[in-house]
């Protein structure tokens, strides 16, 4: 089941969703619009390399916009804390946004439950485009979830900024348990 704009309110209330700030005005009928901040961040070198941290560059959007370029990605963050101990995230680009060619979330909108943070934003456009920062750029769906809940104490917690890919991380955990 998926939360209606006036149970996303309620949630917000209550503390069974946290979003910081929160704005009445960004509650649509079943999701929560979200805005970029004004920090992107991208890959340093033009092969990324999974198995290591890989250098990247922030880059600052001015109150004139950033052009993004066809063929990069850019780590951009959300504005909104977002997170729930009870619902399942989703996050979505919004389709005014889809329309102009940008992919905002490419290939991981699931959040975790007990996830609370800063949400990245994976952005990569079709043809160049200006972005600015707290445009309405993308939409958090909240599901509920059905089961015992292990609540998300991860890598990416608490979250501020955006996050560049922590997989290595994983492996050099795998390493150290093979050990």
């Amino acid at each position: 089941m998926i939360l209606t704009g006036p149970e996303i309110t309620q949630a917000a209330t209550d503390g069974r969703i946290r979003i910081s700030p929160f704005e009445p005005t960004q509650v649509n009928p079943n999701s929560y619009n979200v805005r970029p901040g004004g920090t992107l961040l991208t890959y340093a070198a033009d092969t990324l390399d999974a198995h290591q941290p890989n250098p990247t560059v922030p880059i600052e959007i001015g109150s004139d916009g950033y052009e993004l370029q066809p063929g990069q990605l850019y780590l951009g963050h959300t504005i909104e804390e977002v997170g729930s101990n009870t619902f399942v995230p989703l996050l979505f680009g919004r389709s005014s946004v889809g329309r102009l060619g940008l992919f905002v979330e490419i290939t991981a909108p699931i959040g975790d439950i007990g996830f609370h943070g800063q949400w990245t934003l994976m952005l990569s456009p079709i043809r160049p485009l200006r972005v600015y920062p707290g445009m309405r750029i993308g939409q958090i769906m909240f599901f509920v979830s059905v089961g015992p809940v292990a609540l998300y104490s991860g890598k990416y917690q608490s979250a501020a900024g955006p996050q560049p890919s922590a997989y290595w991380r994983d492996l050099a955990a795998l390493r150290a348990v093979a050990s």
